[in-house]
């Protein structure tokens, strides 16, 4: 499809150019100079929405296909982790034997992080058609939810937490989203350390975590895409970079303090943000 419309866009291309010149020079003969530049100015910029119009219509056709194929995929995927979920439960009610129950812990917790790729792809979706996803919630609460599920992916782990009930107003999938950036980040860069501090008062919320930390000169670029601290940890260097546009967007105050060797602090700041009191 691609091919054909850089073909398309080629030929109109040389062919407009062509007639503009022959244009311009049959009526450089008969006309007056001034009233030709406007002539051929005017076609110059019907031309060149044409030529827009051609390149942007198949893309916009493209993009609605995927975005229909993703729409019905995710419908399609609901069903089936539904089922799983439910016959999970059927299961655990009447079974005593700790293997069986074992492999079905793990079952279950294969279909929560089904779950979390769903709920990712419908809230990708939602983001690109540009609905308002801003919404009030307690913090406290999402929080909870993200550190349960956090503790079936780091057992070993653990989660210390002091919050306080804070009503926030914002998008609570996005946010969701950075609160379990910033927590594997802090367990993937404290191999060492097998805890997290948690913190929430006054609209204030410390993740802290204690691992190789980082010195100023590091603090500086940790928001860049694809940087990362250290090269030897496995990671694509985007999940601070996501944080930060993410906090951008919904007004909330982000810094880091951080002491090389020692700790690291995430503090994210609610108290601006629009419909929270």
């Amino acid at each position: 499809m691609f091919r054909n419309l850089s073909l398309n866009i080629f030929i109109y291309y040389i062919f407009t150019t062509v007639g503009l010149i022959s244009i311009f020079y049959y009526f450089s003969q008969i006309i007056n100079i001034y009233l030709l530049l406007v002539i051929i100015l005017s076609l110059i910029i019907l031309c060149g929405v044409f030529m827009a119009n051609l390149a942007i219509e198949p893309l916009k056709k493209y993009i609605q296909n995927i975005q229909n194929l993703s729409k019905d995929t995710l419908h399609e995927l609901n069903l089936p982790i539904s089922t799983i979920k439910t016959n999970i439960g059927m299961l655990k009610k009447n079974q005593q034997d700790e293997k069986i129950l074992k492999r079905i812990k793990r079952i279950e917790m294969a279909s929560d992080m089904l779950q979390q790729r769903y709920n990712e792809l419908d809230y990708t979706i939602k983001t690109q058609t540009l609905i308002d996803l801003n919404e009030k919630f307690s913090l406290d609460e999402l929080i909870n939810k993200r550190v349960e599920f956090l503790s079936g992916i780091y057992p070993n782990i653990k989660f210390n937490l002091d919050i306080n009930n804070t009503l926030i107003y914002s998008d609570q999938i996005g946010l969701g989203k950075v609160i379990d950036n910033i927590i594997n980040n802090g367990v993937k860069y404290a191999p060492n350390s097998d805890k997290i501090d948690i913190v929430l008062k006054d609209y204030t919320l410390v993740i802290q975590d204690y691992g190789i930390g980082m010195d100023e000169s590091e603090l500086v670029k940790v928001f860049d895409n694809y940087y990362q601290s250290n090269t030897d940890i496995q990671g694509f260097g985007i999940g601070l970079s996501l944080v930060k546009r993410f906090c951008d967007k919904q007004d909330i105050k982000l810094r880091i303090e951080s002491i090389p060797n020692q700790t690291t602090k995430i503090i994210l700041n609610f108290k601006d943000i629009d419909g929270i009191k």
